[in-house]
């Protein structure tokens, strides 16, 4: 018995658990804290620039997606406390979030071609599109023709 408790203190001790765990998770603070801050800071000039649609908004863009998936990384490595871990478990969570990412994506592009066929498509759709709004007169009665 008192060999496997001196094993199993050895296992973890070697995955930095034993002592400095908190100037870890104190370091991964600051790197989320300084990643938000730029996220932040590329999201307001974006907002306040009033950029044009283009290659530069885009790229920004993608920009902040890039640091959101870095922020995800450290997120599930050191608070999920997945960085130290085995790699199959590793994979066994892993695997599922990108299928998950790729159903979303897939939903998305599908019911953006669906939205896309309808209004080419059903005539119904259009007509309904074309149609005006009523208007009201000063004391709330509609246009003639309209419902009351």
């Amino acid at each position: 018995m008192e060999q496997h408790s001196t094993t199993a203190v050895y296992h973890h001790e070697e995955h930095g658990h034993a002592g400095g765990g908190t100037k870890e998770v104190i370091r991964i603070t600051l790197y989320l804290t300084v990643i938000t801050l730029v996220e932040l800071a590329i999201g307001f000039y974006m907002y306040k620039a009033a950029l044009p649609d283009g290659f530069f908004r885009h790229f920004l863009k993608g920009l902040i997606c890039a640091l959101m998936l870095w922020k995800a990384f450290y997120i599930v490595a050191y608070f999920m406390h997945l960085k130290h871990e085995i790699r199959n478990l590793i994979m066994t969570i892993v695997v599922p979030l990108f299928l998950f990412v790729w159903f979303i994506i897939a939903f998305l592009a599908d019911g953006n071609s669906y939205k896309n066929l309808r209004n080419k498509y059903d005539p119904y759709h259009i007509e309904q599109n074309d149609k005006k709004a009523p208007v009201e007169h000063e004391h709330g009665a509609q246009k003639e023709g309209t419902i009351e």
